[in-house]
């Protein structure tokens, strides 16, 4: 009873052991002791909150920064104590920076919401009290009886009761689980496959035992129990009896099946990686800077306080007569006054630490964010999708990838193979509309037709007609469970559709199908063919299946004559050496010459039996299929005592159709220092074939196999070999193929040695991968002692771990829906589009960010000191040197929108430029922009300004008490001319127009309203300060300023000293900048000057006025200018040349990039350059 409720209340876990008993159709025993197991719901669940935890694990995760938590604190020591400036300086944009954030996070996790409620939504049928039930997938509950109908995905793990078909099979496809798009069988026991209407299943008393689930796809073990007639029947179950999650159901009506797995307990689920938040290099190094400001301002608060004992160590500073002290002063603790001084300091100085910062951050990457769903070149105009960025916290991190981790099919590929050419009895043959020509003929030539065709042609098109498991769907659904031949009459090449065990089956098919020799379907052990309109059926009497160590698959067939004969297919080094007669060297030059062009080959021969061959051949066969004990060794010897004296007939080449411009994409990653890992469920030679059609692998690679190891020392001995093959081989490159089963066992205790081998390959190749053995080696490099960005990208539900493991996740919008898309950060509809995003999106966002975080460390610095140098001058008395309304305003208006909109739109270089020269990725890499080197530089930087705007201002107005702007003597005016509050004003005015300068000298990509805001803004101090100073406002508590601004500005010697003062400070750096562009210039540097000497004489001027359509007024100007700098090679016609809407400015921008004769453009989307001769010249 007390367990009973402990399990109603929750304090138990639902599976208290190593199986589970299900119970088809919920019957339950109906004995009063049984305690129904607890199982998980069917709701899938991808976002981070609920309306209930968004508030507390929102704020607890934004008061992880130290930044936020830092004010917090700040926030209650002005609420606690007395302090020199108001709670609401902190208070108010501590609470502005939470809101946005919450607001901006809540908004990403609605959106993951949304996609959740689509899938938990789908309707589906569930058998209840004997009628067929339609609700939502998420009210699933194990035990339920489930229908699905032909290519509807499983809502849950289902083990198969019953299908249409009368011997309870199905076909189904798991392209978004492993990325295998081959049809797959799976199998109903004898005793449910009956149960075909909802009666029968109602009536139906059945258990199921189990295991628990476990992530491994291809694993399960279980039993079903029948009851019949009173008697129990018990049948096992394995992996071919359960329909997973997420798979698809092919070839058959409908199928019905009992909920095993539910929700986050069924095997996708379990492949998914727990959602963390992933935080950028830029915003740890963020933190770090912030540590070292606050060890500075805790420096700076002691020192003060320190000081200002020190001073009132004098008892005529300690007790002055203008400031007695009262009777609670005298009397109060030394210990808490001290303590209540370093905290007012602390107040003083804290906006040395800009909360400001992360405000502008979130800003910039959700503004920022927009552009990448804005870029055109990232849209994909045939399956109308644009990129979608699902997380904004991580731009900055595209520009920083180290590792590039991607599926292969549907990502590298288009999931579409194509056949291309075959050779038949030593003669090259390609396909032409539907024609076999040989190598040298057209398709007009004589004796070019199919149709003459005759003898080893012939045998050598029905044998690829007939070896095979592919299995056909009709668009009448009537033909699956009728006679399968009953469309013989009146046969239509247009209502057949193919499904098969590789794709490559598929496309051979379909080729011999175009030929003239068509597969039309099976019927029990009959196989018919249509060759060349005539019908013939051929009885299957045995498959020799396919095996990764015989690499061949064969089949026995009756002829319609009577005889025997094997056809069999496979690799080349599995059926050449077994070939007896036909052109075996012939064929092997041919296959070498497919697979030299990229196509994946396979060699089909024949062997005919007489009938005593065939009563052996038939006799060995069923001895070994009947053997109980060692029955695999005995089919491995009669396959090979069978599988030999074959007759050569020819090769085959198909085509895995790749997407468009990938290995473009991936030579120009590699030039870009990105290493790219290819890591497939595939089997290796199909994944090796495709590496070296897409350019993973190149063809003078050495590649190096770490495959079917069976034991830890066997995995560890090949593992030195490889690494002393590495260091012996004088190979420039060298490429390794790991199986998932030997990856399981080098990560398991030679971790390092493998990581030692990877490193020193420049691509490595992982197949046969279940999708969490990918996430592990995405973790393995990613913990590894160098701590290198990683990327992953996929296009399946099994590509979602690696996603999710790794820093930044990138989902293709393909053909296996849309589980990888929903839990990515960002989504491309083709691979292609990885280039631009990383090259040229990702160097952006990187400088933009890390330009950002660097100069807002800077401006507060230039903010701050003045304050703790004031110090010195004021006894430490904690008077400020600025109004608190400037304290207020400093961040959020005088000095924030350039920041923020050069981190929107400024670009280094152009972005052809980028993507021409992949190289320059290199120069960012490794988060050079952030490291302490620069921060210090910009640090120090901001001190120095500080100390000039300070001592500057002091040392030419403060002995000038006589000076005014109309050269009169006002000694009598001295205090209200120079007194604190003017002072502070004259530090504060420099400053503003310094920091903004400073940042228009980092500026080189200018935009209306780059000008806009920069002028803009300090046009608006100086408006400002005369309108706040220029009227006594009721509501303050003191009039400080009024008419401070006004008397400032009317002194000459003011407006002298705001300009010695910002000269002071930017010639330096600006000379800085000019000497180390000319004498230590990085590449990036170099493209400018390239760029800018043969584009920007003519760009500069046609960007002011250049139309949208035709030709620019100013040309005679820019061709003048050209003329003048020497710079005018060609005439080259910037206004038609292509033109468009620069994404990135706003404006238009001029697209045409020239560059130097030795450095052509690679396709990789850079427009053509357009050297036409109809611009406008004098």
């Amino acid at each position: 009873m007390l367990r009973w409720i402990r399990q109603q209340l929750g304090f138990d876990p639902p599976h208290q052991s190593d199986t589970r008993t299900v119970y088809v159709a919920n019957r339950f025993p109906q004995h009063g002791h049984y305690i129904p197991q607890r199982f998980a719901d069917n709701r899938i669940i991808s976002s981070k909150y609920t309306v209930w935890n968004f508030v507390p694990k929102n704020l607890f995760e934004q008061f992880r920064r130290i930044a936020n938590f830092y004010f917090l604190i700040i926030f209650l020591v002005q609420l606690m104590i007395d302090t020199p400036t108001s709670p609401i300086t902190s208070g108010l944009p501590l609470f502005f920076v939470i809101t946005v954030t919450a607001i901006k996070q809540g908004y990403e996790d609605w959106l993951r919401h949304k996609a959740d409620n689509e899938v938990n939504g789908a309707p589906v049928f569930v058998v209840r009290s004997g009628s067929l039930v339609k609700t939502k997938s998420k009210n699933i509950r194990v035990g339920d009886i489930v229908r699905v109908a032909k290519d509807e995905t499983f809502p849950a793990d289902l083990v198969l009761l019953s299908s249409d078909r009368a011997d309870g099979t199905c076909h189904i496809t798991t392209a978004s689980l492993d990325g295998e798009t081959n049809l797959k069988t799976h199998f109903s026991v004898p005793e449910t496959s009956v149960c075909q209407s909802v009666s029968q299943l109602e009536a139906l008393q059945a258990v199921v035992e189990c295991q628990q689930p476990e992530a491994d796809l291809y694993r399960f073990v279980g039993r079903i129990t029948v009851t019949q007639h009173g008697e129990e029947i018990v049948r096992p179950l394995g992996p071919e009896n359960l329909l997973l999650r997420g798979a698809r159901l092919k070839n058959t009506k409908e199928i019905f099946g009992v909920a095993v797995y539910t929700g986050m307990e069924s095997k996708m689920a379990l492949n998914y990686k727990c959602k963390s938040q992933k935080r950028s290099a830029v915003e740890k190094s963020m933190n770090t800077f912030l540590i070292i400001y606050l060890v500075i301002l805790l420096f700076e608060a002691i020192l003060s306080t320190i000081l200002k004992y020190a001073w009132q160590a004098e008892e005529k500073w300690d007790e002055p007569f203008y400031n007695q002290k009262t009777e609670q002063e005298k009397n109060s603790s030394p210990i808490l006054k001290f303590i209540s001084d370093f905290l007012a300091f602390l107040v003083l100085y804290n906006f040395i630490i800009p909360i400001s910062l992360y405000v502008t951050v979130e800003m910039q990457k959700f503004l920022g964010s927009f552009f990448i769903g804005w870029d055109l070149d990232l849209y994909h105009e045939e399956s109308d999708q644009k990129a979608q960025v699902n997380t904004s916290d991580l731009n900055e991190e595209l520009g920083q990838v180290e590792y590039v981790f991607t599926d292969k099919t549907g990502t590298l590929t288009e999931n579409e193979m194509q056949f291309r050419e075959c050779s038949i009895n030593g003669i090259k043959y390609r396909e032409v509309n539907g024609k076999l020509i040989p190598e040298g003929m057209t398709e007009d030539s004589p004796d070019s037709s199919t149709a003459h065709l005759m003898g080893e042609e012939l045998l050598f098109l029905k044998a690829v007609s007939l070896c095979h498991t592919v299995q056909i769907s009709y668009d009448q659904p009537d033909c699956l469970v009728g006679d399968p031949f009953s469309h013989a009459n009146g046969f239509s090449s247009n209502n057949m559709e193919y499904y098969a065990s590789s794709p490559d089956e598929k496309a051979l098919v379909e080729a011999t199908k175009r030929i003239g020799v068509a597969f039309t379907g099976t019927s029990g052990d009959i196989v018919e063919i249509k060759s060349f309109g005539k019908f013939e059926k051929y009885k299957l009497l045995h498959v020799l299946e396919f095996d990764p160590n015989r690499r061949r698959m064969s089949v026995i067939l009756q002829t319609p004559s009577g005889g025997k004969v094997l056809f069999t297919k496979g690799a080349e080094s599995a059926i050449l050496p077994f070939a007896t007669s036909g052109e075996i060297e012939k064929t092997r030059l041919h296959v070498d010459e497919f697979a030299l062009k990229g196509l994946r080959t396979l060699v089909v021969a024949c062997r005919h039996f007489t009938p005593e061959e065939y009563i052996d051949v038939d006799k060995r066969l069923t001895a070994a299929r009947t053997a109980l004990q060692q029955r695999e060794e005995k089919l491995q010897e009669a396959f090979s005592y069978i599988e030999r004296d074959l007759q050569l007939l020819g090769a085959t080449g198909v085509e895995d159709k790749l997407q468009d411009k990938v290995q473009e994409t991936i030579e120009a990653l590699r030039l870009a220092g990105i290493k790219v890992w290819v890591l497939t469920g595939d089997k290796h030679e199909t994944a090796i074939s495709v590496s070296l059609s897409c350019g993973h692998f190149h063809r003078t690679m050495n590649i190096l196999e770490l495959l079917q190891q069976r034991s830890d020392n066997e995995c560890a001995e090949q593992l030195r070999r490889l690494a002393r093959r590495i260091k012996e081989d004088h190979v420039i490159q060298h490429g390794l193929v790991v199986d998932g089963a030997s990856l399981s066992l080098a990560l398991r205790e030679h971790e390092k040695l493998f990581m030692e081998v990877c490193k020193n390959c420049s691509a490595v190749l992982c197949c046969r991968m279940a999708p969490l053995q990918k996430a592990k080696v995405v973790r393995l490099l990613k913990t590894s002692p160098e701590k290198p960005i990683t990327l992953a990208i996929g296009d399946g539900a099994n590509d979602v771990s690696m996603i999710q493991e790794a820093h930044v996740g990138i989902g293709i919008m393909g053909k296996e829906g849309r589980q990888a898309v929903r839990n990515s950060d960002y989504a491309i509809a083709r691979f292609k589009f990885l280039a631009k995003l990383l090259l040229v999106h990702g160097h952006f966002y990187y400088i933009r960010i890390a330009t950002l975080v660097q100069y807002f460390f800077y401006k507060n610095v230039c903010f701050i000191t003045p304050q703790f140098l004031y110090q010195f001058f004021c006894l430490f008395s904690q008077q400020t040197l600025y109004d608190s309304v400037y304290l207020t305003l400093y961040n959020i208006c005088f000095t924030s929108l350039p920041i923020l909109v050069y981190s929107l739109f400024e670009q280094l270089v152009h972005p052809h430029v980028l993507q021409s020269k992949p190289a320059l990725y290199r120069d960012i890499s490794k988060n050079s922009l952030l490291s302490f080197g620069t921060f210090l530089y910009w640090t120090l930087l901001g001190f120095c300004h500080a100390f000039i705007f300070f001592f500057g201002s002091y040392i030419l107005m403060g002995e000038d008490t006589t000076l005014m702007g109309n050269g009169q003597i006002l000694r009598a005016n001295r205090q209200l001319m120079f007194g604190n509050w003017t002072f502070g004003t004259l530090v504060f005015t420099v400053m503003v127009i310094t920091v903004t300068l400073k940042l228009a000298l980092e500026t080189h990509f200018w935009t209306w309203m780059n000008h806009f805001v920069t002028w803009g803004s300090i046009a608006f101090y100086f408006i400002f300060s005369l309108f706040y100073g220029g009227i006594i406002w009721p509501f303050l508590h003191t009039q400080d300023m009024y008419f401070v601004f006004v008397q400032l500005l009317s002194s000459g010697s003011a407006w002298f000293a705001i300009i010695i003062i910002v000269i002071t400070c930017l010639f330096p750096d600006a000379m800085k900048k000019v000497m180390y562009r000319h004498l230590k210039p990085t590449s990036t540097q170099k493209s400018q000057s390239l760029s800018a000497s043969q584009t920007q004489a003519l760009s500069c001027v046609e960007s002011l006025c250049c139309y949208q359509h035709g030709q620019s007024g100013c040309s005679r100007l820019a061709h003048l200018l050209e003329q003048m700098t020497v710079q005018c090679k060609a005439s080259v016609n910037n206004c038609h040349a292509s033109s468009r809407s620069n994404r990135w400015g706003g404006r238009q921008q001029q697209e045409t990039i020239i560059m130097s004769s030795d450095e052509p453009l690679p396709s990789l989307g850079v427009k053509s350059m357009d050297y036409s001769s109809d611009c406008y010249s004098p």
